[in-house]
């Protein structure tokens, strides 16, 4: 029925009403472009590719960011490869570094995992994220809390380990989040949460979770060393350690004895230099002995960088560098000579440059199956290298060392300075180097050496017979060396000792004979 004064009927509506309803019906900025669950029922299916947690910005930023912290790590990483083999200025570690590049490799592996299986979140990576926290929350209080540790790491670890705890925050941080977003984006665009997943997913999940368990086990080892190290750290050095090369890195220097003999007289100081190994393992022992003996009155020995308690240098280091190193940390000591060197092995290299250097001060040579300059090639080949690199890249995960102390019963000295010193990253390092300018810069340094040395200091050679018989060469540069100065006095040959010739009763007879005999008759 129209209405009294002939109004429209309830429903009708003018022209100009239907205009402005279609016009509030036009879609605008804040129209969605994807129905809502609440407000429509056309949901899609769940293999849909709408249906991601893409759709979420907080989930693509987190995945930008993810992208940018991964970039970080590998520009950090890069330099710290390259300081292995040339030190930037500032990124000199006095330790070997290797823990450093070891974290950075982690959080480089970590973040890339997470990018790659970004879109397949899984309780089980999470899982192993909260136990990979744990440990790099443990890797840190060490680092920062062992003043040892915190020394040989310096900044650069520091902020490595840091960077590795807070990465793989953010990694179970991000993992939750895509989680909770693609929950969200299934329940708006499929009206629940979906609960199984494809053939390809559920591979995804299976390899992401093999990987972060590889990881977790890695972060372990790296763990159980780092607490190894820290133990280690509470063996005090004999000596004292000095600062060398403008307060860069510090070198431990151990004398012992006195400067004047039974009678009175002012004796030449022996300086031991050690081979492959550091001083203390066998030579040490050997002149404790050779004092009690009454064959010399004193002895000291500088340990080279980065072996035993001394720190490591930075790269490249040659055999003159690490020997004007050596001469500071002996001038700081107070120890002005005169001296009667005594060395093995590879050591004599670095005697003989010391020798050159300090003609007037030296009063005799003793070399104890010496290293030849001709030898040099095949301490710097290139194969070695190689693999001294890659044993310090593992070196952090304790292989040898941790079954060492667990099983084998080694002690603290033996992984300073004893039967298993070769097995830390340090000692790796210090070889690494000497590798990489062995037949350069360290064999123009000899040639110089050689050139200038004095020709009046006497000089002993004792070499090995067992060395000797097994490669016939070796005789012909032993003898070679005997030419070094004009007055070779004697040159024995120990029949049956080996490289290391004081291991035989006969051999450490005939070395603390010649040294007496050096040492009165300066």
């Amino acid at each position: 029925m129209n209405r009294l004064w002939g109004g429209h009927k309830d429903g009708d509506q003018s022209p100009r009403d239907s205009l402005d309803q279609e016009r509030d019906d036009a879609p605008n900025e804040h129209t969605r472009l994807l129905p809502n669950r609440v407000e429509s029922t056309n949901y899609l299916s769940p293999d849909d590719p709408a249906v991601s947690p893409y759709n979420l910005w907080s989930v693509r930023i987190v995945r930008y960011l993810t992208i940018l912290f991964t970039i970080l790590t590998f520009i950090w990483w890069t330099i710290l490869l390259i300081s292995t083999f040339v030190t930037p200025p500032g990124f000199h570690t006095r330790g070997s570094g290797f823990f450093s590049f070891s974290y950075t490799s982690l959080t480089l592996a970590n973040l890339l995992f997470a990018l790659v299986f970004f879109a397949f979140p899984s309780k089980p990576v999470r899982v192993l994220s909260v136990v990979m926290g744990a440990l790099l929350l443990v890797n840190v209080i060490l680092v920062t809390s062992v003043e040892k540790t915190r020394h040989e790491e310096g900044w650069v670890g520091m902020v490595s380990v840091l960077w590795a705890f807070l990465m793989a925050i953010w990694t179970l941080l991000t993992d939750r989040l895509v989680q909770w977003g693609k929950t969200e984006e299934e329940e708006r665009l499929t009206g629940r949460a979906e609960t199984r997943r494809t053939l390809g997913e559920w591979t995804a999940v299976l390899v992401s979770t093999i990987s972060m368990v590889i990881l977790s086990l890695v972060i372990l080892l790296t763990t159980c060393t780092l607490v190894l190290r820290a133990l280690d750290a509470g063996l005090a050095p004999p000596g004292e350690l000095f600062w060398v090369d403008g307060g860069k890195y510090k070198l431990h220097v151990y004398c012992h004895g006195n400067r004047t003999g039974s009678k009175g007289t002012v004796l030449p100081t022996v300086l031991l230099e050690g081979g492959e190994g550091p001083v203390e393992d066998g030579l040490w022992q050997f002149a404790d002995e050779a004092i009690n003996n009454g064959s010399i009155s004193r002895y000291c020995f500088v340990d080279r960088p980065g072996l035993a308690w001394s720190d490591t240098a930075p790269s490249p280091l040659s055999a003159g560098m690490a020997v004007e190193a050596v001469s500071e940390a002996l001038v700081r000591a107070g120890e002005d000579g005169p001296w009667i060197l005594a060395s093995h092995g590879i050591g004599s290299i670095y005697s003989r440059i010391f020798s050159a250097r300090h003609g007037a001060d030296i009063k005799g040579l003793l070399l104890i199956d010496p290293l030849h300059e001709d030898d040099l090639g095949n301490v710097g080949s290139p194969g070695r290298g190689f693999l001294l690199w890659i044993r310090g890249i593992i070196s952090p995960l304790g292989l040898d060392r941790l079954p060492g102390a667990l099983f084998n019963g080694r002690t603290k000295e033996d992984r300073v300075w004893g039967q298993s010193a070769y097995q830390t990253g340090k000692y790796v390092f210090t070889k690494l180097q000497e590798n990489l300018v062995a037949d350069t810069l360290s064999k123009r340094d000899l040639a110089s050496s050689r050139a200038i040395q004095n020709p009046d200091v006497p000089l002993n050679l004792i070499s090995s017979g067992v060395r000797i018989r097994e490669d016939s060469g070796w005789e012909d540069k032993q003898r070679d060396l005997s030419h070094l100065t004009h007055k070779l006095e004697h040159w024995d040959i120990v029949d049956n000792a080996p490289h290391q010739v004081w291991r035989t009763r006969a051999g450490r007879d005939i070395i603390e004979k010649r040294l007496r005999q050096l040492v009165h008759a300066a």
